[in-house]
């Protein structure tokens, strides 16, 4: 099994729970209160289909006065996890304008994107509804998921099928030596 690495950003707009989702996916837990972040780098290594392949994750600022710290780290990025809140409709509005971010830093019409719903648990503040987010991503042609970072609920999977697309994409377009992609991914 030889070792690859994949650079992901996660992204969304202030509040949304990119810290909370990265902290559950890289560490297991979940922590309620978080000091606005600047930016934080996780690593994390996955089994994808017989491959281990370890996961450099930078988990971005939401405030746009962080927005050049983000651009330079997305050129050299393999795939994005582009968060909103559920229960913000601003948040999911602005997904729009980070997509068109990452194409343009980028110079690319795709990436290997998925388009999370974070805070599925709070049903009741909910204002965007499952059906949007699936609309979005279909016009976007990425992956779509809904994640309760507090619960727990669909974390391993956003980072699973991310990493399975960016090994698939790579497939497709090497720029360094191909990756195979044989099946779904574990986490190690």
């Amino acid at each position: 099994m030889s070792l690859s690495q994949a650079k992901i950003v996660v992204m969304g707009s202030g509040g949304v729970g990119k810290s909370a989702i990265t902290v559950r996916f890289v560490k297991g837990k979940f922590v309620a209160k978080y000091d606005p972040t600047i930016q934080d780098f996780y690593k994390k290594q996955v089994d994808c289909g017989g491959e281990a392949i370890l996961l450099d994750i930078l988990d971005t600022a939401g405030q746009e006065e962080y927005s050049s710290l983000r651009d330079q780290y997305m050129r050299d990025a393999n795939g994005f996890v582009l968060v909103y809140s559920v229960t913000s409709q601003a948040s999911f509005d602005d997904c729009r304008t980070l997509r068109e971010q990452i194409l343009r830093v980028k110079e690319k019409t795709e990436v290997p994107l998925i388009l999370v719903g974070n805070k599925s648990d709070l049903d009741e503040e909910r204002a965007v509804s499952e059906e949007e987010g699936k609309a979005l991503a279909e016009e976007f042609g990425c992956l779509f998921i809904e994640t309760s970072a507090k619960e727990d609920i669909n974390i391993e999977q956003t980072f699973m099928d991310l990493t399975t697309k960016v090994l698939e994409e790579e497939a497709k377009n090497p720029t360094k030596p191909a990756k195979k992609s044989g099946g779904g991914c574990l986490v190690l």
